[in-house]
Formats: structure tokens, sequence, C-alpha cells
């Protein structure tokens, strides 16, 4: 579709390659990657009006926030009713921030962990997997089958299968690397059943991500639709829990700082949306851990990916980032700009280990990987002079991380019943070498 057949009113979206035609929304969410290998882009972000801002509150509820957000988004698309429902139906877990008790030194204002695990997979990935989900349902045309094709460091595979789970005409194909997820997400990715299929890739994250991407670039494969955070209707519900923090602030007039744990970099790039569309932020801080193309992009000014290496944060263990196509874009390319607003910093298994061990025995307060090298992020940035209240990102459960996180505090983590029936099911996966031919072959099969 090109952007002559756009109504005007709709919300454009375009290709950060520039080589494909503006699309709505639906078909951007719909097809997930742009035909020339791009990441859709929107031409324009909304923006908020100062009211919302004035009016939220402590007693804001997250739904609210939500409906408010994704109309701005959808509101030329998709009803208003239909809107609240899909909402409503999705988003239907809480994300409390939570004051740690954490003490630093210089820092005048408490640090908060945002806990974004309550939901049903105990991950971040459930805002975004399950809104988009019942968005794709509404879109899809009834009869239209449609093959969900998703690459996972983790958490993403679990959320995608779980908000997919038996809705009809979708099928859902996980990629994920082989040894290099915890056993619970891969008992998760691999005993869901139904319409869910788990290829287990011999190779790395990065492996399967550049797998799923040639996949969309095949013209022989059709009707294929992505789930990460390539697809643009996954950044529009990870932008919720953004607002909902400041909502939660007692010092909500103050603009925050967001420590966020950064892989594939949608989490802080809906952040970087959320800001745009008017949500006072200060400062973000993109937390990595030794895949650190990222910061050593802010330092340097040079991008250069590299193969992942395996940490224990693993759901962050990317060496190519997709997201930060949009970054670029969100920036005009200007890396002054970038600087301006992100500030980065990698850590090693070694200190993100001594960062768990440390917050729980001090302040009784248990850190998962990834949100234990968000926390390091603010450790490291307080020691520069900018106060503000800041606010971690725990993304998931301590749980989903026992083979890492009980041998540091020496004692046993108490496993959700979520999460515990997982761990009686069997495995159910197809073993794949990292070969484009194999993945063409088995995606033509079905």
């Amino acid at each position: 579709m090109g952007s002559q057949q756009l109504s005007t009113s709709y919300m454009k979206l375009y290709s950060t390659n520039r080589k494909s035609p503006e699309v709505s929304l639906k078909k951007a969410v719909l097809q997930g990657l742009a035909c020339d290998g791009g990441l859709f882009f929107p031409t324009e972000i909304p923006e908020l009006p100062e009211s919302f801002f004035k009016k939220l509150t402590p007693l804001t509820s997250l739904q609210e926030i939500a409906i408010t957000v994704a109309s701005a988004f959808l509101k030329d698309e998709v009803p208003e009713k239909e809107i609240q429902k899909i909402v409503e139906d999705s988003i239907n877990f809480d994300a409390p921030l939570i004051e740690t008790g954490i003490n630093l030194p210089n820092k005048n204002y408490p640090v908060y962990s945002l806990e974004l695990f309550h939901g049903p997979t105990l991950a971040f990935k459930d805002f975004g997997a399950r809104f988009m989900a019942r968005l794709m349902g509404h879109f899809r045309e009834k009869k239209e089958e449609f093959t969900i094709l998703a690459a996972t460091s983790g958490d993403t595979g679990s959320a995608v299968a779980s908000g997919f789970l038996k809705v009809p005409g979708i099928k859902v194909v996980l990629l994920y690397p082989s040894g290099k997820v915890s056993h619970i997400q891969e008992q998760q990715l691999t005993t869901m059943g139904h319409n869910v299929t788990a290829l287990e890739i011999e190779g790395s994250f990065d492996d399967c991500q550049k797998l799923v991407k040639e996949a969309f670039m095949d013209g022989e494969i059709k009707n294929l639709s992505s789930a990460n955070s390539i697809n643009i209707g996954r950044l529009i519900p990870q932008s919720f829990y953004y607002f909902y923090a400041y909502a939660q602030l007692p010092e909500h007039k103050i603009s925050p700082i967001f420590s966020v744990p950064s892989g594939n970099f949608g989490n802080l790039t809906a952040g970087l949306i959320a800001k745009r569309m008017g949500l006072p932020v200060s400062r973000f801080i993109a937390a990595t851990n030794a895949n650190s193309i990222f910061p050593d992009y802010l330092e340097s000014g040079h991008f250069d990916p590299k193969a992942s290496v395996k940490t224990l944060s693993n759901a962050m263990d990317v060496g190519n980032p997709s997201n930060f196509a949009r970054v670029l874009e969100l920036y005009d390319n200007n890396l002054t700009k970038i600087r301006e607003d992100i500030w980065g910093h990698s850590f090693l298994d070694e200190e993100t280990a001594d960062a768990i061990k440390e917050v729980y025995q001090k302040y009784n307060y248990l850190m998962d990987p990834h949100g234990a090298v968000a926390y390091l992020g603010i450790q490291q940035y307080m020691k520069q002079s900018l106060q503000a209240p800041t606010i971690f990102f725990e993304t998931a459960h301590p749980a989903k991380f026992l083979d890492v996180v009980e041998p540091i505090i020496g004692e046993k983590v108490e496993i959700p019943d979520r999460l515990k029936k997982f761990l009686k099911k069997e495995k159910n996966s197809i073993k794949m070498a990292a070969d484009f031919t194999e993945l063409k072959e088995f995606l033509l099969s079905r």
C-alpha cells in the first residue's frame, strides 16, 4: 500500500531503510517488517495534552493511562470502544513502583524499582505481546491466516506464546538459541503446544534474529508477521508503563531518570517515544551487560555490531540491536542530541552478581540479573551531579533465573505457581541449524 492510498487522517509509517512505501498502522503491525528490511516508524509521533500529565496521580490506573496513550496512536483505525476492550483484556495486571530503600552516596531522592513481571509469564514482554495479539486479532481479516515468527533471547518467546495461544488463524513459530536461555524460560517456550512451535537454533540470539529478518525478506514465504520489538505494535504498549511509573511517583512533578536494562533496545525506544509524546524525563540510562555495542557507540560515535557473548542477563545478549535504527530516526542521526537524552554504561557478570547479593543482603530486595544491570546503571550514573528520582526496571521475576540467583544469595527462591506448572511439562522443540534454507523449508511446509 503506497502513501498515496492512505487517508490523510491515518497515521503513516515509513521504513527506516526508506526504500518501500509508507503504510498504515494496520499494515505495519500485520506485516511486522518493511519490504526493504527496514523497521516501520511513524512519520509523526502524537503529543499528549499538558492536561493529561496534570491529572496523573498515584491513584490513576494503568488501564486508564494505557487507553489514553493507545488512543493517540490508534484512534483513526480502531474504534474507541475496541481500544478500551483491547487494553482491559491485555493489560489486566499491575506494574507497581516500589521504593527499595536503597541508599546511594550523594543521592537526595529514593531509588525505585518498577516491577514489570506481574503478568502471566512474569516478564515485561507480557505488555507488548498480549496487547499486540489482541490488536492483530482486531486488524486481521476473518479468513486471513498469519504465522507469527519471533526470535527470542529468553522472555519474548514465552510472552508471545502466551499472548497468541489458541488465537484462531494465527500460528506462532519461536526461534531461540540452544543452551542460551534459562531452564524455566526454555520450559515456558517449549511446552505451550497448540498453535505454538519452538525451534531450537544451534547458534546465538543474533543468529535467530538474522533468520527471522531473512524470512521476511523472502518473497516466497507469505503471511508472516513479527512479535519481536522490530514490530511497532510492541513498542506502543511498552510505552504505557513509563507514564504509569511517572504517575506513581510521589515527586511526580520532578522529571525522573529511567534506567533500562537494554538488549535489542525495544524497551528503551518505547521510553524515548513516551518522552516525545510529552512525558517529563530527565534522562535515560541504557544499561547493558558485556554486549556493550550501544554504550560504545555513545562514547565513540561509531556503531560497531559484534557477535553476542553469553552473560548472566541472557535476554540482553544482543550484539546487533535492531531498534538502534529507530533511535537514530528519533534524533535525526544526531549523536549530540542522543547523548543529551541517553547515557550508557556496560557491566560485567561479576558486577551483576555483586549487585544482586548486596541489595538483597542490605535492603532485602531481590533483583533478577537484568534488573541488577539497570540498578548498576543508576549507581554508576549517580557519580555525576544530576539529582532526580531514579527508577530502574525489574523486567522479569527472579525465579526465572534460579540457576543464577540462588547461588549468589545462598538461598532458595520461591517459585510462583504460574512458573511451577511449566516445570512439570515435557519439553517439545525442533532442533535446527542456523541455516535459512532449513528454516525456509520448514515454514513453506506449514
